[in-house]
């Protein structure tokens, strides 16, 4: 008990201090391969950290996690991903371009250069643990025992195998000087099997999260979808890097970033569980607005392209073609919004719908019934299809009688 309390305490001082070490190595490596790449322009540099960001949540949220939950795997594993994607900058293109560029750096810089692509790699051995592991911190059964026994040969398999291989670790790069020449062979072939390896152990992880989804009940139920939740906003990323090529400045990456972190997030949110059972109408939403958005948007652009082409064909520009699209599509956005909120709740929230839909007829032929009887049993009906409870009676009290004080 005493070696439990002291974890406990020690939880969130190591959480936090693997936040701050995750930082510091953001913080370095954009010192000495961003900033002194003459290269790279200022939104190149700004669009970098704006990379690093989602790592930075990751590790935020990992951070969070451990100090509230010191005993839940899930955060430990969020501050080791973080760390690692953070970490493996060491060993990117910046670095690669800032180590050929100067041949007089000594070979620790190669050394470095060789852990910062190992973290990278076990970033992703990480990442499918995590998944596999997601949201109990326990695998969903024993069968999938072998799965995380993989991802921890992947991770011993990289870690004694890239390092050592012999070579330059990089087109432009000097040879490696802590190379094994001798277990050359050995030592590719153990790096491409914990290649292979990673490959089907990332499928398995994602196969591991339907199963588990659908056997989940209850709260675990309800952390998955927002996990789910949080990797259905990726699919967002297409979009985004067409809008964002169109947008000024920063703010592409800016989104982009933002859709990246809130994967984490997600997982923050759904290991601490906190309103848990938000998710459902916030999924709604999300669809409701996404599509509303869509529509409106191709709809604007539609209407601004015709009355140009009416009202202004020689260079198809109308200041009058763009204010008569905007009130036309201001005019339209309640309308649309009822109509798609409609359609989704009748195609995703079957149960809501049809609860609603009986509450309006009943209340439509509450109007017209007088018996009693008659309307406590249709009332029961009602309620036993809407909410579905195990158990339902009426109580009806009984009213008062009219009493009235005489005087002599």
């Amino acid at each position: 008990m005493r070696g439990l309390g002291r974890s406990r305490r020690a939880g969130p001082w190591l959480g936090w201090s693997a936040w701050l070490l995750a930082a510091a190595s953001l913080t370095l490596v954009f010192e000495l391969f961003i900033v002194r790449d003459d290269a790279l322009s200022a939104t190149d540099k700004a669009g970098f950290l704006l990379g690093n960001l989602p790592s930075l949540a990751l590790a935020t949220v990992g951070a969070v996690v451990i100090s509230r939950r010191p005993g839940n795997i899930i955060g430990w594993l969020c501050c080791a991903i973080g760390l690692t994607q953070i970490l493996a900058g060491f060993g990117g293109h910046s670095a690669q371009a800032a180590l050929a560029d100067d041949p007089d750096l000594g070979p620790g810089w190669v050394v470095l250069y060789e852990l910062g692509e190992l973290c990278w790699e076990l970033s992703w051995a990480l990442l499918a643990l995590l998944l596999l592991l997601f949201p109990t911190s326990r695998l969903p059964s024993r069968r999938w025992r072998p799965a995380a026994w993989a991802a921890v040969a992947v991770l011993v398999l990289a870690a004694f195998s890239g390092p050592f291989l012999p070579g330059p670790p990089a087109p432009g790069l000097p040879p490696n000087p802590i190379a094994i020449p001798p277990l050359a062979g050995l030592l590719k072939l153990a790096y491409g099997t914990a290649g292979f390896v990673l490959a089907g152990l990332i499928l398995a992880a994602l196969v591991s999260l339907i199963v588990r989804f659908r056997r989940a009940t209850g709260v675990e139920r309800q952390q998955l979808k927002w996990f789910a939740y949080g990797t259905a906003l990726l699919l967002l990323l297409p979009v985004t890097a067409l809008v964002g090529a169109e947008l000024p400045g920063l703010a592409g990456n800016l989104i982009s970033a933002a859709i990246f972190s809130a994967l984490p997030v997600a997982i923050g949110i759904a290991v601490l569980r906190y309103r848990l059972y938000d998710i459902d109408r916030l999924v709604n939403r999300t669809v409701v607005y996404g599509l509303l958005t869509v529509l409106l948007a191709g709809l604007y652009a539609g209407l601004v392209f015709a009355l140009s082409q009416l009202l202004n064909p020689a260079d198809q520009q109308s200041a009058l073609a763009v204010a008569a699209s905007t009130l036309a599509v201001a005019a339209l956005f309640q309308p649309a919004r009822r109509r798609i909120q409609a359609v989704v709740d009748r195609r995703f929230n079957r149960r809501k719908y049809d609860a609603a839909k009986t509450v309006e007829a009943f209340s439509i032929r509450l109007r017209d019934e007088v018996d009693l009887d008659a309307l406590t049993a249709e009332l029961l009906v009602v309620v036993d299809q809407t909410i579905q409870p195990t158990r339902a009676s009426l109580w009806l009290r009984p009213s008062a009688p009219d009493v009235r004080r005489t005087t002599p």
